[in-house]
Formats: structure tokens, C-alpha cells, sequence
């Protein structure tokens, strides 16, 4: 049973041979498919690891594996993989505008909108030069929320204090 959120056939058959096969020392390990999906589910919905469901089987796998991948690399390799095949086939817009424009004003300044806000385009008003292929794209939106929640784990660690035994 599959659940929402989780890889659909077409972004499981991109990612499959991005990821590593077991080296039969440690024994077979649980299919990968759904262990990344329980850790999709955990990003995706905050859940404690203890609080996984069933169905993506004993959650101490799924930590475990997310913990390990986390620490070699294995997430990041498979994104940038994800993104570079993307990128060749042109379905992905690099182009970023950031605003590091900062003015101070006076204290009073600080109060309520004066003017509407500007109006939104509708929905489909606008047409894409190219047709962006949706499992590439989820795919990558997928590893890129893991890849993130990783980076912020890495962080926290590394700004707490050491602890002693």
C-alpha cells in the first residue's frame, strides 16, 4: 500500500540506481523504497521515529538508514545527480533573485499597509517553454527536503555543546 507523498514508479526508477546495493556483509538490508518513503513521511510530517507507521517497516531501520546515509553523503550524491540530469534536459530555472537591500527608516514607520496589494496572476496564465518532466522534478523536491532537514541536523550538532559520558 502506498501512501501520499510517497515516490511514485517513474521518480523510484530515477533514483533506484543512484542509490548503493548492499555489500552482503551485513546481511540484506530492507527493501530501500520504503525505507525512504518513511523518511519522507518523517520530513514531510515531523513525526517522532518511534511514531512511524507500520508500513514503512520497524522504525529503527528507517533511522538507522537515515542517520547512516546522512553521514557518508548518500543523500546529497543522488540529489546532485537528480539535478544534473535536470538541468541538461532543461527543467530546471536556476535563475534566483535575492534582496539584500536594507534601509533603516524612522520608528513610526513600522504601521499598516497603505495600499492594496499587488493582484496575482491567474493560475495557468502563463506558458512554460518546455515541458518539465514531473518525475524529475519530485524526485528532486523530495531529496532536496531530505538533503535540508540534513544540513539542519549537521548544524545543530555542530553548534551544541560537546557531551561528556
Amino acid at each position: 500500500m502506498t501512501g501520499r507523498g510517497d515516490l511514485t514508479d517513474a521518480e523510484w526508477a530515477r533514483l533506484e540506481p543512484l542509490l548503493p546495493v548492499s555489500n552482503g556483509r551485513c546481511g540484506r538490508w530492507r527493501d530501500h523504497r520504503q525505507v525512504i518513503n518513511g523518511v519522507l513521511h518523517r520530513v514531510r510530517t515531523g513525526v517522532q521515529w518511534r511514531d512511524l507507521p507500520e508500513r514503512f517497516g520497524p522504525w529503527k531501520t528507517v533511522h538507522k538508514r537515515h542517520l547512516q546515509w546522512s553521514a557518508d553523503g548518500t543523500w546529497e550524491r543522488p540529489l546532485q545527480q537528480v539535478q544534473a540530469v535536470a538541468d541538461a534536459e532543461g527543467s530546471i530555472d536556476w535563475d534566483v533573485s535575492v534582496d539584500s537591500t536594507v534601509m533603516r527608516t524612522h520608528q513610526h514607520a513600522a504601521g499598516a499597509r497603505k495600499a492594496a496589494p499587488p493582484q496575482v496572476a491567474s493560475k495557468g496564465a502563463t506558458v512554460t517553454e518546455h515541458q518539465i518532466d514531473p518525475a524529475w522534478t519530485g524526485l528532486a523536491g523530495h531529496l532536496e527536503e531530505v538533503v535540508l532537514q540534513v544540513r539542519a541536523w549537521a548544524a545543530r550538532a555542530a553548534a551544541s555543546p560537546p557531551r561528556s559520558t
